[in-house]
């Protein structure tokens, strides 16, 4: 099973088509390269390494609530 998660860009490197993007405090350099743009502040899907898509900062509130929610299911709050 594979899984994207949404994370928020804080920093973009447009010669190397990087980006530092920041998921619960843990910062993660990421490829953009499959992206057309990419924004500071903008959330992205990410996986094993690349920025796959864009997403609605809503979805990705609503997405990572439900992570939060799992983790405290788990004991690992």
């Amino acid at each position: 099973m594979c899984l994207a998660v949404p994370a928020r860009v804080e920093a973009l490197d447009e010669a190397t088509a990087m980006a530092v993007v920041s998921l619960d405090g843990i910062r993660k350099e990421v490829s953009t390269q499959l992206l057309e743009q990419v924004a500071i502040g903008d959330y992205v899907l990410i996986h094993v390494g690349f920025a796959l898509e864009r997403i609605d900062p809503v979805e990705a509130a609503k997405t990572l609530a439900l992570f939060a929610e799992l983790r405290a299911m788990d004991g690992n709050a």
